[in-house]
């Protein structure tokens, strides 16, 4: 069955000004609940990741269920000080003196990549009182990416990302707080419990000389496949043969999982062997997965069509299939084939589901292409517009 448009977004689709990313107030609270119930019932931490997910606009509703941020570097982090204002964590593969600087005064932990970035940076923490703490990243090996292979891998061969097994004992692990391992992509419940046992059985001696160990981010806890039981079983399993060490966890879009949209309009409809449908919306500027890592982004009413496993098969393409693209001069801007269930005219809205994980925070003005607002449909009906972006964003980044 075909998903219908959502009720409270129905009401007000007429009214919506194109391109618009549009949070859900009423899904993200429903993705909410679940995160809060991980957090009561296994005991540990959760901190959403900005760098999937960041608009302050809902971060007072957020706030709420969760424990703080991770960065990804110094702006994330003065981002989660300034406008979620609880614990901020922060990590990159390399940082500058002055970063660190920085950071000290907006984050409460700093993971380092490296056993010389430890050795450079860690004095200085230190330095900085009781309250900062320390974090090593670890390369355990493990990984379970579920989109784009390698291309999201921390552990593929080569991978830039924690140090690695056979140079752990040159940390000093006497003065390192937290261990840190991020090895997830979009996983199931079966790759979080994986992590947990591979740290746990293969780790385990580190563990013990630390008083936090972070899971990372990539445990899509609110995909409907997920075994959200098995989790709190795994957490607390690991919370008792570890009593003295808390457990945190870092989604971003297992946090906001379908949570919301981007609403686009068709400017144009034309023929070139198929029936082709030109946005108003982009997949270079406004859902870079799709091109980088062929993520097929989910349409209400619409499903998604595989027009060349269908000719090998000798199968027909479903009637009202169309391939979508977007309005920059890249012919390579193409979101993918469709069915849907009337033919397509210009004028018409079409509803991008699942948008709130990634998309708005890559986004960018390749072409001069307009900016999506950014809005959100309150759990009255209301929408509203929290930015609008013109010229002035578009000329702003390329100087003055």
């Amino acid at each position: 069955m075909k998903r219908e448009i959502p009720a409270n977004l129905k009401a007000i689709l007429g009214e919506i000004a194109t391109p618009a990313f549009i949070a859900d107030v009423v899904a993200l609270k429903r993705n909410l609940a679940v995160i809060d119930r991980v957090r009561k019932e296994a005991g540990c931490k959760i901190l959403l990741a900005t760098k999937s997910f960041a608009l302050p606009a809902v971060f007072p509703i957020m706030r709420e269920y969760l424990d703080g941020t991770t960065a990804s570097g110094i702006y994330e982090a003065r981002l989660g000080h300034d406008e979620f204002g609880k614990e901020v964590h922060a990590y990159s593969p390399a940082f500058t003196e002055g970063e660190v600087r920085e950071l000290l005064k907006v984050a409460d932990n700093i993971y380092f990549n490296s056993v010389d970035q430890v050795r450079r940076f860690l004095p200085m923490v230190k330095a900085a009182g009781s309250d900062k703490k320390v974090g090593v990243r670890i390369n355990p090996g493990y990984s379970k990416a579920n989109i784009g292979g390698d291309l999201y891998n921390p552990c593929a061969p080569r991978s830039r990302f924690g140090v690695i097994k056979e140079q752990l004992d040159q940390l000093p692990w006497d003065e390192i707080d937290i261990l840190h391992a991020h090895v997830l992509c979009e996983s199931l419940h079966d790759g979080s419990i994986g992590l947990i046992k591979t740290i746990d059985e293969q780790f385990g001696k580190y563990v013990k000389r630390v008083n936090e160990v972070n899971f990372g981010g990539g445990h899509c806890i609110n995909n409907p496949e997920y075994d959200v039981d098995a989790l709190i079983a795994a957490i607390k399993d690991f919370r008792v043969k570890y009593p003295n060490v808390d457990v945190v966890l870092e989604p971003g879009a297992g946090i906001v999982y379908d949570t919301g949209y981007l609403v686009s309009t068709v400017l144009d409809v034309l023929h070139n062997s198929r029936e082709i449908a030109v946005l108003d919306t982009s997949a270079a500027c406004h859902m870079p997965d799709v091109i980088i890592a062929h993520w097929v982004p989910p349409i209400i009413g619409a499903e998604a069509v595989d027009e060349e496993e269908l000719e090998k098969e000798g199968k027909s393409i479903p009637p009202n299939t169309y391939i979508l693209g977007g309005k920059t001069c890249m012919t390579g801007d193409v979101i993918g084939s469709f069915a849907f269930q009337e033919p397509l005219k210009p004028g018409d809205k079409i509803v991008f589901a699942d948008m709130m994980q990634y998309n708005f925070v890559q986004s960018h003005f390749f072409n001069g292409t307009p900016h999506p607002d950014l809005a959100v449909l309150h759990e009255d009906g209301r929408y509203e517009i929290v930015r609008k972006f013109g010229y002035e964003d578009f000329r702003s980044r390329l100087g003055r």
